[in-house]
């Protein structure tokens, strides 16, 4: 049977004054809303469910001037170019180009953090990104590892992705952790405090009161770092884009 629903999850539609609203189905959520996804550089109409989308699109119609001015407050992009400077554990770092086509490396000088590399264009960038990972997952492993025994909690497994709006993910039954990229980029209290939410995941799956006790067994006050993801991530999010 034809679907007669207007809109679809996954749908993109322009806005006015340019950009795109994108539709998005969730059955947790509890009402219609609207966010910006600032990797994407997009609206957000999220519905709990696909008949009430057209719903989700009228209001966030109804808050194009508040879309347009957030959209065009979004970071500028940060290329991995050579020359350009980026955050790596809350500390700049100046990206270099290398002869040759060699891996990329975190050097430490006189005069502050680099990252040398070969390749070219694109293949510059890729060693760039690969190297941002690789310790991206060498840190989220090892504070995921003091949090888990700190818990009690067995093995898990990690995996490290580049999500558009989630920091971080933990599936209990499964036992597996996954991590974005880009938390690397963040200064280590800030890594410290989602290797500690996620594995706190393993205890609690929702986000309870009791959740948020075995977070601040683990770390103490979290809500410094929430707020500073919340004020940086679009930052974060411009890096590479």
């Amino acid at each position: 049977m034809k679907n007669s629903a207007p809109y679809r999850t996954g749908q993109r539609l322009p806005l006015e004054g340019g950009g795109a609203l994108r539709l998005s189905v969730n059955p947790r959520a509890r009402r219609i809303s609207v966010r910006i996804d600032g990797r994407r550089g997009e609206a957000v109409a999220v519905a709990p469910s696909e008949r009430r989308l057209a719903d989700a699109v009228a209001f966030a119609r109804s808050k194009s001037d508040w879309i347009a001015e957030r959209l065009s407050a979004r970071p500028a992009g940060a290329a991995l170019e050579p020359g350009a400077v980026i955050p790596v554990e809350g500390r700049p770092v100046r990206l270099e180009a290398t002869s040759g086509t060699g891996a990329a490396r975190l050097v430490e000088g006189p005069d502050g953090a680099r990252i040398l590399s070969g390749g070219d264009g694109e293949a510059f960038s890729r060693r760039v990104l690969n190297l941002l990972k690789r310790l991206a997952r060498q840190r989220l492993s090892e504070r995921t590892e003091v949090h888990r025994r700190a818990l009690g909690q067995g093995s898990v497994t990690i995996a490290i992705n580049d999500a558009g709006t989630r920091w971080g993910s933990c599936t209990p039954r499964t036992r597996s952790i996954r991590y974005s990229w880009r938390v690397i980029l963040a200064p280590p209290a800030i890594l410290d405090y989602l290797a500690a939410h996620e594995v706190a995941h393993l205890v609690h799956a929702d986000h309870s009161p009791a959740y948020w006790s075995v977070v601040r067994g683990l770390i103490g006050d979290h809500r410094p770092h929430r707020a500073w993801l919340r004020a940086n991530g679009a930052a974060l999010h411009a890096v590479g884009r």
